[in-house]
């Protein structure tokens, strides 16, 4: 293995950083590929009714799905905070304990969606001529909701288990499925709303239940492995409640696009339903660089939190910072210049239609320029397993701070006014979220004064410790027991030493011992 692997452990420099969450960001567009893809093929070789469809009864899916990501992201703030105190074999028992509750709430959530699907529908302003689509596309994703839920969850545990670049490889080959089975099926066989489902959970399948034979396999080099869980409820509700921000991130995204459908539905018809459609698509592109990012930082920060190293979360939130502003530059002048080409694309077939779209796209994009700083405050306090001021954070911006601007700004910007709601909910949330890191990071820093002893780590330096995994450069392995806490570590000489060997530690950078062969056998494990 190479010796530039990149751990969670590591200072970050900028480039290291980009480097360890380019996996995680294009994971993230890829996932988002699914509904675009659907979307694209069903617009344009199913028509407007189809696609509007599809469009209406996407969120309640969602909302369903979305539980995989709150005990994805949830869950892997707390195994990455236990892999930084050093407790391997409990890391290993919370990652399979979430994983198995996850497939039960899978379960559970198909019942419960299948017989609530048609009253949703109805609900969410579905007309007759739409509810059939509707219908059809929902209980065919619903069947296979568990697959959906365990993809989320892997996604968040692959960049855990320092292999963001095989959750690329799982979440690239499900996309590709996708793109491919859409075109054949929709594009070519002319399947419609049922040929656009089916590629659809197939492609869920592949990202879904494709890594539990990697992480069941314990040969590999992967920190997690699947063991025989033990149920702990007070861990399960702490990873819920760590990933009640990203849960509330998307309900509220649901609830909201429910809203916006009906709004749009009374002031315009189903031209304003579909052209939110293509906003919604081009959000989820554009968004899905910022919530991979943030997944991406997420365990190094966490894992730095159990190792009370305060000088490299403050490294990691700087650089944060500065490229979440560079990219929303970036992203807000990518969608003035491609408003015209992505209607187009979309759906060129109804000029009337583009023009609408065209125009709304080009104002819903001064959202980028803000929601990255949001989407990132929401997933520090999550790292940080402080559950309730990211879930707060959320609230404020994907539910009440959106509703009130879509009730409101069309009474004062008409039609505008919709698209501009996004907009007036990141400004809204961005006030709030300084004004949180700003009281929440000081009292942060009162809690690790108080702990001492961990923040005196250097005095094992001297130390004599019991090998426990073999200490090998060349495999990048190594870990020591000392005190009754497990350690990462590596060999200053280069030497490898065995499991029972013993070492002597020569300095403590984080949650990492550089060490080297002891003379004597003189341990405190």
């Amino acid at each position: 293995m190479s010796k530039d692997r990149i751990q969670l452990s590591d200072h970050f420099t900028t480039g290291r950083l980009l480097r360890f969450v380019a996996s995680p960001i294009i994971m993230m567009i890829f996932t988002s590929v699914y509904c675009v893809v659907d979307g694209f093929f069903v617009s344009n070789f199913a028509g407007k009714t189809a696609f509007s469809a599809l469009n209406l009864i996407y969120p309640f899916l969602q909302a369903f799905g979305c539980l995989g990501f709150m005990v994805g992201t949830g869950g892997s703030a707390l195994v990455a905070m236990t892999l930084g105190t050093g407790d391997k074999n409990q890391a290993d028992n919370l990652f399979s304990m979430l994983a198995a509750s996850t497939i039960v709430m899978g379960i559970v959530s198909t019942i419960i969606g299948w017989f609530l699907l048609e009253p949703a529908a109805q609900l969410l302003g579905a007309t007759p001529e739409l509810l059939p689509n509707c219908l059809m596309y929902g209980r065919i994703l619903l069947v296979f909701q568990t697959a959906f839920m365990m993809q989320f969850f892997f996604q968040s545990f692959f960049i855990t288990s320092e292999k963001p670049k095989l959750g690329l490889a799982f979440t690239v080959l499900a996309g590709l499925t996708n793109i491919v089975l859409d075109f054949l099926l929709v594009g070519v066989l002319r399947g419609g709303i049922v040929g656009a489902a089916s590629a659809t959970v197939i492609s869920q399948m592949v990202g879904g239940i494709g890594p539990m034979f990697y992480f069941f396999n314990r040969k590999n080099s992967s920190l997690l492995h699947f063991v025989r869980p033990k149920f702990s409820a007070k861990a399960l509700g702490k990873a819920c409640a760590n990933g009640s921000s990203e849960l509330m991130t998307n309900l509220s995204a649901s609830l909201v696009s429910a809203l916006y459908n009906l709004q749009l539905m009374k002031l315009i018809g189903a031209d304003g339903v579909a052209a939110y459609g293509v906003l919604m698509y081009v959000g989820f592109i554009f968004a899905a660089v910022f919530i991979g990012y943030a997944q991406g930082c997420a365990p190094i920060i966490s894992y730095h939190y159990g190792a009370e190293n305060h000088d490299e979360l403050k490294n990691l939130f700087r650089k944060s910072i500065t490229m979440l502003a560079i990219a929303g530059v970036a992203m807000f002048a990518s969608a003035q210049l491609m408003a015209t080409p992505l209607s187009k694309m979309f759906v060129g077939y109804d000029t009337g239609l583009m023009e609408l779209t065209e125009h709304a796209l080009k104002l819903y994009a001064f959202s980028f320029l803000l929601c990255g700083f949001n989407i990132f405050s929401s997933a520090f306090f999550t790292a940080l397993n402080n559950g309730a001021i990211s879930a707060a954070i959320s609230f404020l911006r994907t539910l009440v701070f959106q509703v009130f601007a879509v009730l409101v700004l069309p009474m004062v910007l008409d039609i505008d006014g919709i698209w501009y709601a996004l907009v007036f909910a990141e400004a809204a949330a961005l006030l709030v979220s300084a004004a949180l890191l700003a009281f929440a990071c000081p009292a942060a820093r009162k809690k690790w004064a108080k702990k001492p002893e961990r923040m005196n780590a250097d005095r094992l330096v001297g130390e004599t410790a019991m090998v426990t995994e073999p200490i090998d450069a060349c495999a990048d392995t190594g870990a020591v027991k000392i005190n009754g806490v497990l350690w990462t570590a590596k060999c200053t000489t280069g030497e490898r030493v065995e499991a029972g060997g013993h070492v002597t530690i020569e300095r403590v950078e984080g949650a990492k011992l550089y060490v080297r062969p002891a003379k004597c056998p003189c341990t405190k494990a």
